[in-house]
C-alpha cells in the first residue's frame, strides 16, 4: 500500500504558497508600474499600501501528520513525567482523543506485512517492535503480533500506559494488586504441596477480546491493569505509549508473573467471598520467558519533528 511521505504533504501547501505568491507579485508590478507616472506623494503612498498588502498574504497552513501530533501531545502530557506520577485528567483526555484518531494507514501499518505472518514451524511466533520515539519522560512503539503471538503477563512499575489497537482482534487478561494482602505469603499449591513463597494476590480487571476499530485503553500505577498479557487472536498490531518508559536505574524494571487460579493456592488467613474467587488470582514472578522473542525494527512512517 503507497502512503503519503511528509515531503507530498508539505509539497501540495507549498505549491499552493507559490501560486499565491506569483498572484501577488503580479498585482504589485502592475501597481508599480501605474506609481511611475505619480508624484512622490503618491509613490510613497502606493508603497505603504503594498506594504500593507504584503502584511495580508498568509502562508498556507503546513499538514500536521498523526504522528507527529501524537509526539507533540506526547510532550505535553508528559512534561512533568516521573515514576508514579500520574497526568491530570485532562491531559489524559487529550492524549486518548489524539490516540483515538490513528488509523493503520497514518503510519504505514497493513496486515500483509511480513512481520505479521512468521513461519509456520516456529512453536513461538516472534513479535516486531516498531520503534518510534523514546525518551526519558516517554516512549512511542507499536508491537506487531502475528496470530496466536504472545506478550507475557508483565508489568509497568509507577508508570502510566496508553495502548491503541490499530488492527485485528486481540485477547486481554489483567490485573491490579490487592493492597491489603502480603506481598510474601507463603502459598502451597494442593494438592501436590509445591512450595511458592513469593505469591501475591491480584484481581482480575479485564478478560475478554479486544477487536479494532476500537477506543484507547489505559492503564495507571494501581489501577486499570497494571500487568497484563496479550494475546493475537488475529494478526494485531498495538501502538503503545508509556510515560515514563521502562528504566531499571529509575526502578521501572519489568517483571514477568505466572498466574494462578485463586482456589488452587491456599494462603492461611486470606480470604475472598465465594463469588469473587474467580475475579482474583496469586501472580509469582518468573524470569522472562524463554520462548519470548522480540524483534526490534526501525520505523519507517512519517518522520517526527523534534521542535
Amino acid at each position: 500500500m503507497g502512503r503519503a511521505t511528509l515531503a507530498d504533504i508539505k509539497g501540495k501547501d507549498l505549491s499552493a504558497l507559490a501560486k499565491e505568491t506569483k498572484t501577488n507579485t503580479g498585482d504589485t508590478n502592475k501597481v508599480s508600474n501605474a506609481n511611475k507616472n505619480r508624484n512622490n506623494t503618491s509613490d510613497s503612498r502606493g508603497k505603504k499600501s503594498r506594504r500593507r498588502h504584503g502584511k495580508m498574504i498568509m502562508p498556507a497552513a503546513v499538514l500536521v501528520s498523526p504522528v507527529q501530533r501524537l509526539f507533540d501531545t506526547c510532550k505535553d502530557v508528559f512534561a512533568l513525567s516521573g515514576t508514579g506520577i500520574v497526568p491530570t485528567p485532562d491531559k489524559i483526555e487529550q492524549l486518548r482523543a489524539v490516540l483515538d484518531e490513528i488509523h493503520p494507514a497514518n503510519i504505514g501499518l497493513t496486515p500483509r506485512m511480513p512481520c505479521f505472518s512468521p513461519p509456520s514451524y516456529q512453536r513461538a511466533p516472534p513479535i516486531t517492535y516498531l520503534h518510534i520515539h523514546e525518551c526519558e519522560k516517554f516512549s512511542m512503539g507499536i508491537f506487531c503480533l502475528p496470530p496466536s503471538g504472545v506478550l507475557p503477563l508483565h508489568n509497568h512499575p509507577g508508570m502510566t500506559v496508553f495502548s491503541k489497537l490499530l488492527f485485528g482482534t486481540m485477547h486481554i487478561k489483567s490485573y491490579d494488586w490487592v493492597v491489603d494482602v502480603s506481598s510474601n505469603a507463603s502459598a502451597v499449591v494442593t494438592p501436590s504441596e509445591m512450595q511458592h513463597p513469593a505469591v501475591r494476590l491480584a484481581k482480575v480487571k479485564v478478560d475478554s477480546d479486544l477487536t479494532a476499530p476500537c477506543n484507547t485503553s489505559i492503564l495507571y500505577p494501581a489501577d486499570g491493569g497494571n500487568m497484563h498479557c496479550f494475546t493475537a487472536v488475529t494478526a494485531c498490531a498495538v501502538l503503545d505509549v508509556l510515560g515514563p518508559p521502562y528504566s531499571d536505574p529509575e526502578g521501572r524494571h519489568c517483571a514477568y508473573y505466572y498466574d494462578y487460579p485463586f482456589t488452587k493456592l491456599s494462603v492461611d488467613g486470606v480470604t475472598v467471598p465465594e463469588e469473587e474467587k474467580d475475579k482474583h488470582a496469586w501472580l509469582e514472578e518468573r524470569e522472562k520467558p524463554e520462548d519470548l522473542v522480540v524483534v526490534g525494527a526501525s520505523y519507517t512512517g512519517l518522520e517526527i519533528v523534534e521542535k
